[in-house]
């Protein structure tokens, strides 16, 4: 069986499909290993981080996308770079409300067949054929997490890095949850169907803080990252000709 790339497929497809040639197993390999160098290159100047995750179908106007731009701002304000997915939405809220209030905003965005394009409140950016490898630099680089209401793809984002947290593969940082009336009631499931049941833990729900202010948010982050985990903010390293990093 031929395991080519048609012009349609993205390269995450043709990755995940059924395995073909041993020399196309390589090509990709050196494809994934190509954009994770090319990522560490674009992001290790930014940060300290907090990455705001949140749905891309919020509009400007609504009132979750003024709470995100109110985060960005609240965030920016206490020293941190804002980071997203880097598209519309939520994403566009936090970015832009970090760019307002004078702070960094990074952009991690994901190349889709139906495009989502680059919100225009970005700084840094950086944009990805895999989702995975994304996924890998919104975490990577980020001292605590915000999380908007949003779909699917918010909730692979926020339960992989509860996943990561829960099994000691990144640090306990903090996740705030913003939006009680959306959160309440999934977390609440949570509890009252998976702790009986032994699959998780109540201190796996435990360190989850839910609110619905922005000054409350940032202000938790700010404790936990700075205080517990000893985060500090310090002159950015020159770049070095290793791996020929871009300065920000």
């Amino acid at each position: 069986m031929e395991f080519g790339k048609t012009l349609t497929q993205s390269y995450e497809e043709v990755f995940l499909k059924a395995r073909g040639k041993r020399t196309n197993g390589l090509l990709q390999a050196i494809r994934v290993f190509l954009e994770m160098i090319s990522g560490f290159r674009t992001l290790h100047f930014v940060g300290p981080c907090v990455t705001v995750f949140g749905s891309a179908r919020i509009p400007e106007g609504h009132p979750l996308y003024e709470k995100g731009r109110e985060i960005g701002k609240a965030l920016a304000a206490t020293g941190f770079t804002v980071m997203t997915g880097g598209g519309p939405g939520l994403m566009e809220a936090a970015n832009r409300g970090a760019m307002e209030a004078g702070g960094q905003s990074v952009g991690c965005g994901i190349q889709l067949p139906n495009e989502q394009g680059r919100n225009p409140y970005i700084d840094v950016w950086k944009s990805f054929r895999y989702f995975f490898v994304r996924k890998v630099m919104l975490i990577k680089y980020s001292f605590g997490f915000v999380v908007l209401p949003g779909g699917l793809g918010t909730l692979d984002e926020i339960f992989e890095t509860l996943t990561l947290i829960q099994t000691g593969k990144i640090s306990n940082f903090p996740v705030v949850l913003v939006g009680s009336e959306f959160w309440n009631p999934i977390l609440e499931s949570l509890r009252n169907n998976l702790v009986p049941s032994g699959y998780i833990v109540e201190d796996d729900i435990a360190r989850l803080v839910v609110t619905d202010d922005a000054e409350e948010a940032a202000g938790i982050i700010h404790e936990i990252a700075l205080v517990q985990f000893g985060v500090e903010y310090a002159k950015r390293p020159k770049p070095r000709l290793l791996l020929w990093e871009r300065a920000g």
